[in-house]
C-alpha cells in the first residue's frame, strides 16, 4: 500500500494511529517533532504525510513550507489531524489549502478513527 509519516506528539494516540495505519497495509514512520519527520523523509519516502499542527520545535505549518521546498514533497498529499479548535483553525485554512496544498484538515476530538482511515485511504491514492 503507501509508506505513511505520522507526526504525532501524543504517545497513545501515535500507538492507535499507526497499529491501525498497519492493519489495512500501510507502512508507517512515526515522529513526534517536525526536525525527526524531516531526518525521517529522505530514507522512508513517504507517500502521505498526517500530521497534527501543535508540535514541540517546529511546528506542522512550518514542517509543511520545508516538505513543500523539496522536489519529492512539492504534490505529497498531505492531512492535517489536530486538536486546535475550528475557530482557531478557520483562519489558516487558506494558507494550508493554497499554499501548503493541505486538501483535508480534522478536527481530533471530533474525529473517529474510522474516518480517520477513510480518509489517509483516499489521500494515499490521489
Amino acid at each position: 500500500m503507501a509508506n505513511i509519516l505520522l507526526l504525532e506528539p501524543d504517545n497513545a494516540l501515535a500507538n492507535t494511529y499507526i497499529k491501525a495505519l498497519e492493519q489495512i497495509g500501510h507502512d508507517v514512520a512515526c515522529c513526534a517533532t517536525a526536525e525527526e519527520a524531516l531526518q525521517v523523509l529522505d530514507d522512508f519516502r513517504p507517500h502521505l504525510v498526517v500530521l497534527e499542527l501543535q508540535l514541540t520545535g517546529h511546528d506542522g505549518i512550518e514542517f509543511l513550507h520545508e516538505l513543500r521546498s523539496y522536489p519529492d514533497g512539492q504534490n505529497m498529499p498531505a492531512v492535517v489531524n489536530t486538536n486546535l479548535p475550528p475557530q482557531t483553525l478557520r483562519p489558516l485554512l487558506a494558507v494550508l489549502d493554497r499554499d501548503l496544498g493541505v486538501k483535508v484538515c480534522l478536527y481530533k476530538p471530533r474525529t473517529t478513527l474510522q474516518q480517520l482511515i477513510r480518509v489517509v485511504k483516499e489521500q494515499a491514492r490521489a
